[in-house]
Formats: C-alpha cells, sequence, structure tokens
C-alpha cells in the first residue's frame, strides 16, 4: 500500500522555459537586439551544448568538460561552473552568468496543469510528499512562489546530500525523512534511469513524459491512478 509519494521536480513537476524565451528574457533585461537570424542561430548553439538547465541534454559534451557534466549536481559550485561553461562553449561568454541567473528564477519555471491539484489532492488523503532532485541550487523559493511549498513535506537536493539519483541513498534518504519503508513510498519521475533508481530500494516507480506544459495536461493525475482516482 502506498503511504507517500517522492517526485522529481524538473520535467515531472515543473518544467523550465523554452531555450528560445530563455535567451530572449536575458537579452531584454540587457538591452540587447539581436537580428532574427543571429538569434536562431544562438537558440541553436544554446540546444547544441545543452546550457539550459533543465532543458534539452547536450549533443555533445566538450572533453574537457566530460568529469565536470557527470557530477555537474553534486554541488553549487560544479552546477554553475558546469552551465556557465557550456554557455561560453555556445558563443556567449559575456551573457554567461546572466543566463544561469535566469533559470533560477521563479518566471522561468511553470508548474504542470496537475502539478498543484495532484499535491492537494495528496494533502488531503495525508500522504506526505517529498521533492527528490539532482540540482545544483536551492528551488525551494520557485515551490514558495508557484504556491506550492505548504505542498511539499520534505526536500531532497543532490547538492545539498553530495549524492545524486540513481544512486539509492537519496531516495532512502527521502524515505527516511518521511518516515516510511521504501515499498510505501512511490517514486514518480520523468528520467528511467536516474528515477528509475528508486527501484533499487523496492520503491514502486512510475514515469511520466518529459513534455512542454501544454502538451501535458494529466500525466501526474494519470500516475496517481495507482492510488486510486482523484
Amino acid at each position: 500500500m502506498i503511504k507517500g509519494v517522492m517526485f522529481d521536480f524538473s520535467g515531472t513537476l515543473l518544467r523550465i522555459e523554452s531555450t528560445e524565451e530563455w535567451l530572449g528574457a536575458v537579452l531584454t533585461a540587457a538591452g540587447i537586439r539581436l537580428a532574427d537570424e543571429e538569434f536562431t542561430y544562438r537558440v541553436q548553439r544554446l540546444t547544441q551544448y545543452g546550457a539550459l538547465p533543465g532543458g534539452p541534454a547536450p549533443l555533445h559534451v566538450p572533453t574537457h568538460l566530460e568529469a565536470l557534466w557527470r557530477e555537474r549536481d553534486l554541488s553549487a559550485d560544479q552546477h554553475h561552473a558546469a552551465y556557465t561553461a557550456l554557455a561560453r562553449e555556445a558563443g556567449l561568454p559575456e551573457l554567461a552568468q546572466a543566463l544561469y541567473d535566469r533559470h533560477m528564477t521563479s518566471t522561468a519555471w511553470r508548474p504542470y496543469p496537475d502539478t498543484e491539484p495532484t499535491l492537494r489532492e495528496l494533502r488531503r488523503r495525508g500522504l506526505p510528499v517529498a521533492v527528490v532532485s539532482n540540482i545544483g541550487w536551492d528551488l525551494r523559493p520557485i515551490f514558495r512562489a508557484h504556491g506550492l511549498d505548504d505542498l511539499v513535506d520534505a526536500y531532497l537536493l543532490s547538492f545539498e546530500l553530495g549524492t545524486q539519483k540513481p544512486d539509492p541513498a537519496i531516495f532512502r534518504a527521502a524515505c527516511d525523512r518521511l518516515g516510511l519503508a521504501p515499498a510505501d513510498v512511490l517514486m514518480v519521475g520523468d528520467d528511467r534511469i536516474a528515477d528509475g533508481g528508486a527501484q533499487a530500494l523496492g520503491c514502486p516507480v512510475h514515469f511520466v513524459d518529459h513534455l512542454p506544459v501544454d502538451q501535458r495536461p494529466g500525466g501526474l493525475a494519470s500516475a496517481l491512478g495507482l492510488l486510486g482516482s482523484l
């Protein structure tokens, strides 16, 4: 019987803005205007290098950044270093810091349509919730800004724990924080490797699709069909 739920953050509960929106917001704030062709080219380069945290993964990580990329979520410094380096590799060294800062703002993230209703239903049923994320910065202000923080009982963030998914240790820590046995805690995420690591503890796991917000109106409610109809 499921007595608690763990959720991934990016691509599961909330989704980062598009690379076009991300770059556009930073350029507007800096008072910079690019011709349409140049803007399209810069978006393509940022996408190629995976410079947007929470966005598409890099198509190719430069050799000298491979080790940093693999361990980017283990500390705030590594996360910052990895993503600003990718922005520089994409040809935007002068905007690397501003791009990084932008992705940590609440306006850069949108909850999926069923995120709040699902979390509220879990609260109504008395099921505790943990957010388990591979991340290099504190996402709690994002949840507060979107009115979701009071619906989360615990945050297990890789950069605070020094371990990252799929290491079972982060899921065990979450179950301990919820005071529940792993077999009683459902893990909901979008990454079959990272989030699937919970299965090693005996947690049931359900996957949702990492889609734009307007293309996935009911993924979470569908996942929680395991608990009965919402």
